[in-house]
């Protein structure tokens, strides 16, 4: 299974940002796919998720109402869109893919939220 993020990069707050994943090595359309982020000195949180018909989604409550999570299956690709950007959502966003008790992760892209 690999997992390629793209999208990250350096914003000025209450700006956008939209991430991609790429996956590969799988039958994606059957896998939950995850966002999560990791701040310098904190612990790795879930962003966001959406189940593998992308009808059932979750969202942090720090995110709710401003990050969208979407997936094109026949493009094997999950998005995160983001809208509304804090400082405080400066992080390395990781791609997750999740099947049973089996997890998949991509390298992560960064994203800066900075004036």
């Amino acid at each position: 299974v690999h997992l390629v993020e793209s999208g990250g990069g350096l914003v000025q707050p209450g700006g956008s940002l939209r991430l991609s994943c790429a996956a590969s090595g799988l039958i994606f359309s059957t896998y939950m796919m995850r966002w999560f982020r990791q701040a310098p000195g904190k612990d790795r949180e879930r962003v966001a998720s959406i189940g593998s018909s992308g009808t059932a989604t979750y969202y942090a409550d720090s995110v709710k109402g401003r990050f969208t999570i979407s997936r094109a299956n026949a493009e094997n690709t999950v998005y995160l869109q983001m809208d509304s950007l804090k400082q405080e959502d400066t992080a390395e966003y990781y791609c997750n893919a999740r099947r049973g008790g089996f997890n998949s992760w991509g390298q992560g892209t960064q994203v800066t939220v900075s004036s």
